[in-house]
């Protein structure tokens, strides 16, 4: 999911701190294991994972990335300290992490591939809108499957201090799947996995209960620089980092201010994320379709026209994208970014018709005394050929 397995950061919390019971009986491990894969494949999870909470080896390299600025105006990603690689800091008590992955390729969208994205791009009128958030929010999703699991679990072991975490608050996550065995940090800084690529959402459930560590698995990269290659702004600098500050899930979800122009032409027509370096991994053509109708792509998302998109004032935006990860950015930062893809498509005239030129120029005009003034700045730089 472009960036989603380090961004997106809100808490959720049903336990702030987790109270281990000291009269609790000794597990059983093949029962626990065979009782927690059994309840998390009824719940849509792909994949369920254990481990420990020593992330020890994991701080340097946080601090080098963070001490490098990649994190760009993503203060949270500081704000914790080194809680984000000590869960037993973060939440007190917590023995074991039990990692989940979840497929999301849409179901609906029988024609999904590298080429039929590529081509999406190629087509400046329309905008692009990542996979993972043509359906319903993940965050909502996840959270409550876990929050399920958890029950279930209770059921079997009996009540247990636990705090469910889904793309939120300071934690680890591709990290702690890694060591779990979901699968192998790519060098886009993604998990991969041999059988499901890395179209997946990661969620966690922090518990005070001693549980069996799941095995790690080995690294299938190899020699590959194709995500690398494949960047609009190389914002891979190299093999395992990114600068998040050139990437384009981060310039259109989680920046705020004004895109700097150096990135503009490079975005094209994505308005929301980016998956070129996820759709150049050759592990992806292993990626599975979800069969939760919750990521089914929604229509108006789905090969959208730029000018439709900016037909839409805040009422409309918000009634189009209830539910959806995309309502977060708000009304004005949607504007920006189609906006700037239809600055894009000016730009480059030869590949509009007059019709579609004329109606870009008119939508964007609506926008030109917006009361944001990045918004402003943005339609201005659009219509400037």
């Amino acid at each position: 999911m472009g960036l989603g397995s380090s961004y997106n950061l809100r808490v959720n919390t049903t336990h702030h701190s987790l109270s281990v019971k000291a009269n609790r009986p000794a597990l059983d491990a093949s029962l626990v294991g065979s009782e927690l894969q059994k309840a998390a494949r009824a719940l849509g999870f792909s994949q369920i994972g254990v481990t420990g909470v020593n992330l020890s080896e994991a701080e340097p390299g946080l601090q080098a990335w963070l001490a490098a600025g990649f994190h760009g105006s993503m203060n949270y990603m500081a704000s914790h300290g080194l809680k984000r690689a000590r869960p037993a800091q973060l939440v007190p008590g917590t023995l074991s992490v039990i990692t989940v992955r979840m497929d999301y390729l849409p179901g609906n969208q029988a024609l999904l591939s590298a080429e039929t994205e590529g081509q999406a791009l190629m087509r400046p009128a329309q905008g692009v809108v990542s996979v993972y958030a043509r359906g319903r929010d993940y965050h909502k999703v996840l959270r409550s499957r876990l929050q399920q699991l958890q029950t279930r679990m209770a059921e079997i072991l009996g009540p247990f201090g636990h705090r469910v975490f889904t793309d939120s608050a300071p934690v680890m996550e591709a990290e702690l799947s890694v060591r779990s065995g979901q699968g192998w940090r790519g060098k886009n800084t993604l998990v991969l996995q041999r059988d499901a690529g890395s179209f997946f959402f990661l969620g966690e459930l922090f518990v005070d209960l001693a549980l069996p560590s799941t095995e790690p698995l080995s690294s299938h990269c190899g020699t590959c620089t194709a995500c690398l290659d494949k960047c609009p702004t190389q914002a891979i600098v190299a093999p395992y980092q990114l600068d998040a500050r050139r990437c384009i899930s981060y310039l259109t979800i989680e920046h705020a201010g004004p895109i700097p122009e150096e990135f503009r032409p490079l975005i094209g027509n994505r308005i929301y994320g980016c998956d070129d370096c996820q759709w150049a991994c050759p592990w992806n053509k292993y990626a599975k379709k979800s069969p939760l109708p919750d990521f089914n792509a929604r229509e108006p998302l789905v090969a959208p026209q730029l000018a439709d998109l900016l037909a839409w004032d805040e009422t409309l935006f918000l009634k189009m994208t209830e539910g959806s990860a995309i309502r977060r950015i708000g009304h004005a930062r949607w504007l920006r970014n189609v906006a700037l893809a239809a600055g894009n498509a000016l730009k480059a005239p030869a590949k509009l018709s007059d019709a579609e030129a004329a109606r870009l120029r008119q939508s964007l005009k609506k926008w030109a005394e917006h009361p944001d003034p990045v918004v402003q700045e943005q339609v201005a730089w659009s219509l400037k050929i």
